[in-house]
């Protein structure tokens, strides 16, 4: 084992035009583990042969679809994770839609692609559902909500070029959360009507999420665009967000709609 400093120095050694061999006699490190501290630099740079660094839009002022960008966050917070396995492997944005809904996929993978024109997207396909994956070096960059542990056991917050791009779009939000952690159903109740029972039906939306945090961006967004809602508790704890004033369920379905 080679503790930090001794590593720095090999890499700004080698960066600075020295061979590998003559860094690790000077350092008295075997060269192959000089050659892969090397190789890890190159990863974590996006320079290694044959991998050229694709440009990010927070690194490198890359052009950025915010439209599309704004609705993959919103499937994000309410469905999406990212993993890396280790140090010097890509980290992965994955997120899991039910294949009840193949048209929610099509869309899904359609935002990765607008995000990430450089990178591929792949599905992996589990028991009733499918992941949509994209790798990517700047995930961290363009999400910053990322964090050890479950959305609704930490902070989340927007950080403030996310938030303008929210408010630039708030439908592409709003229809990512309800996307996610959302649904459009219809409720019926029976009414007496000139001594005859009646039943009347009445469409209304829901989200749900364990995280007040991300209940309140998806309050805020509503607020945003006109939407009226109110919310359902448990106990103490927020549960969901209800949308059923007949004209905001209006404004809803021509926005957002049900799933497919």
């Amino acid at each position: 084992m080679h503790d930090l400093e001794i590593r720095t120095r090999a890499v700004s050694l080698i960066r600075a035009g020295q061979k590998n061999a003559d860094v690790a006699r000077q350092l008295n490190v075997p060269p192959g583990t000089v050659g892969y501290w090397l190789h890890l630099d190159r990863a974590k740079n996006g320079t290694l042969p044959g991998r050229p660094k694709r440009p990010c839009p927070r690194c490198d002022g890359r052009e950025l679809d915010e439209a599309a960008y704004s609705y993959l966050l919103g499937l994000y917070l309410g469905d999406g994770h990212i993993i890396q396995y280790s140090e010097h492997r890509v980290p992965s944005l994955m997120i899991t839609c039910a294949e009840s809904w193949p048209g929610l996929i099509d869309e899904c993978e359609k935002a990765m692609r607008a995000v990430f024109p450089d990178n591929s997207v792949c599905h992996a396909r589990k028991t009733g559902c499918r992941n949509v994956k994209v790798y990517s070096q700047h995930l961290w960059c363009l999400f910053p909500q990322h964090g050890e542990g479950r959305k609704h056991e930490r902070p989340i917050a927007l950080e403030t070029w996310q938030q303008r791009i929210v408010d630039a779009h708030p439908w592409a939000f709003i229809r990512g959360l309800i996307h996610s952690d959302g649904c459009r159903i219809t409720n019926w109740t029976v009414r007496i009507v000139g001594g005859e029972r009646k039943r009347y039906e009445y469409p209304r939306y829901f989200f749900t999420n364990k995280s007040e945090d991300i209940l309140q961006l998806f309050a805020d967004a509503l607020d945003k665009v006109g939407v009226e809602w109110k919310v359902t508790r448990r106990g103490k704890d927020p549960f969901n967000i209800s949308v059923a004033k007949r004209a905001s369920v209006a404004l809803m379905d021509s926005h957002v709609g049900p799933k497919y």
